[in-house]
């Protein structure tokens, strides 16, 4: 087994009860009254931005969902069992338990993909109209192939690399604030990245979280800053941050050892 997890049923009390008795729980079962089955998304899952935007889709759109804690610094994602849900040994990955066509679960990784298919699943926070669908979808890829790959980077240079390289710290602090006015400028005349509050916000909210590591004011992006705050003060989105102190109540940086794991330097 790759993880234990907790699952309450609600047979006998309703989502606000449980979510009053139980404020952070491993999963929750919820009835969809839509399709009176009975739903449940397995989510495996670490506490980094990536692993936050499955848990902030999930609350928001209330699905029920188990969590699998995968501890990267411990090695997990290259367990066997997870690896034949995510064979890049990353996170998060799902597993759909109950697809829409009826059949055997789904699995996917990668979280972008993750998104759009959980928005495809609920008919949430994806638009139907087409040029308003593409507009998100277009935002969504720009964080997947540019916010998150270069703050990733950024983090990496400025927090985990054995080695300081100015270099490489200040080439990706510029990036990153380069991405942060491209983000600034869509929001001047907008309240969310694509007009209504999308997947493509939930992607992109988890990679600001930590921006002052990223060597960033918000002062400095006024729009980027009202954007932040208005998501950071959703519920779903404290419920989804809550679910992370629940899995990794004590975070720490990551040791020497659990580098090496994390960053494939013990070949």
């Amino acid at each position: 087994m790759l993880t234990n997890a907790t699952v309450i049923s609600c047979h006998s009390v309703g989502k606000s009860d449980i979510r009053q008795q139980y404020p952070y729980i491993h999963a929750r079962i919820v009835q969809d009254f839509r399709t009176s089955q009975l739903v449940m998304i397995d989510l495996y899952y670490w506490t980094t931005p990536n692993g936050h935007k499955i848990t902030i889709f999930l609350e928001e759109a209330d699905i029920p969902y188990t969590i699998h804690p995968i501890n990267i610094g411990k090695g997990e994602q290259f367990q066997p069992e997870f690896l034949k849900i995510a064979p890049n040994n990353r996170i998060p990955a799902i597993v759909d338990q109950a697809p829409t066509d009826g059949g055997e679960p789904i699995s996917l990784f990668e979280s972008g993909a993750i998104l759009h298919y959980l928005a495809e699943k609920t008919g949430q926070f994806l638009p139907t109209d087409l040029r308003a669908r593409v507009d998100a979808m277009q935002w969504l890829y720009w964080q997947m192939g540019g916010l998150g790959p270069m703050l990733g980077q950024n983090h990496h240079f400025s927090g985990y690399a054995p080695e300081k390289i100015p270099y490489a710290i200040n080439r990706y602090v510029k990036e990153t604030a380069r991405l942060y006015g491209v983000l600034n400028q869509r929001l001047a005349d907008r309240d969310y990245v694509a007009g209504d509050y999308s997947i493509a916000d939930m992607a992109m909210y988890p990679w600001i979280v930590p921006h002052a590591k990223q060597g960033q004011d918000l002062n400095d992006f006024p729009h980027l800053k009202r954007w932040f705050e208005a998501i950071a003060a959703r519920p779903a989105v404290k419920r989804a941050y809550d679910q992370a102190k629940t899995v990794n109540p004590e975070p720490k940086a990551f040791s020497d050892e659990e580098k090496k794991v994390l960053f494939n330097l013990d070949k």
